[in-house]
C-alpha cells in the first residue's frame, strides 16, 4: 500500500514522534528491509510478485526509496521557504501516476545500482533529520505552515500504521515473497 495524497495531509493518528522515535522507527524498518532483501538470490530480486503480483522486490525498493527522496527534497525546500515539492506535484498529478513515474525513476539500472541507491537515499535522508534541533522539529516547515515539521515528514512517509510507516506497511508482502523465493 502506498500513501495516499488524504494521508500526506492529515493522517488517523497525527502523533508527533519525537526525532528520536521517527529516526528508530526509519532505522528498524530499513534494516528489515535489507535483511529480508538479503535472503533473496539475486534472480528473485527482479521476479514480479509482490503488490498483487506486479512488483518485484527491486521494484519495492525502488518505491521505498522514491518516498523517502520526496521527504528529502520536501526538508530541502522547506528550508527555502518553499513548498514540498511531492505537494506540488500531487496537486497537479495522481497519486498512481506519481508512484508508476517515480517507481520508474528509482528502478533505473542494475539490482545493485538500485540498492545503492536506496541505501544513499535512507542515509541522507537520516543525515538531514538526525542533526536537526529539537525546537526546528516541533516547529511547521514554513511560515504558512500549521503542522510540525516532525509530523510533515512523517506523513510523507507514511501508511496505515500513522507517520513514518510506509516501509512498514510493505514488510508484510516482502516477507512473504522471501518465504516463497528465498
Amino acid at each position: 500500500m502506498s500513501p495516499d495524497m488524504g494521508r500526506l495531509r492529515a493522517m488517523p493518528d497525527e502523533h508527533l514522534h519525537t526525532k528520536a522515535e521517527a529516526l528508530k522507527i526509519l532505522r528498524d524498518a530499513d534494516r528489515s528491509v535489507r535483511a529480508l532483501v538479503e535472503r533473496l538470490p539475486q534472480r528473485a530480486f527482479t521476479k514480479a510478485g509482490i503488490g498483487g503480483g506486479e512488483w518485484s522486490p527491486k521494484e519495492l525498493v525502488a518505491h521505498m526509496a522514491f518516498w523517502e527522496s520526496n521527504a528529502l527534497e520536501a526538508i530541502e525546500a522547506w528550508e527555502h521557504g518553499d513548498s514540498a515539492p511531492v505537494d506540488i506535484t500531487l496537486r497537479a498529478q495522481s497519486l498512481t501516476v506519481v508512484n508508476r513515474d517515480g517507481l520508474i525513476r528509482m528502478s533505473k539500472g542494475s539490482s545493485t545500482q538500485v540498492k545503492e541507491r536506496a541505501a544513499d537515499v535512507h542515509d541522507r535522508l537520516l543525515g538531514r533529520i538526525r542533526p536537526m534541533p529539537t525546537r526546528r522539529w516541533n516547529t511547521p516547515p514554513t511560515p504558512r505552515g500549521s503542522r510540525p515539521l516532525g509530523l510533515r515528514i512523517g506523513s510523507i512517509l507514511g501508511g496505515p500504521g500513522g507517520p513514518f510507516t510506509h516501509v512498514n506497511a510493505h514488510l508484510g508482502d516482502l516477507q512473504a515473497f522471501v518465504d516463497l523465493h528465498g
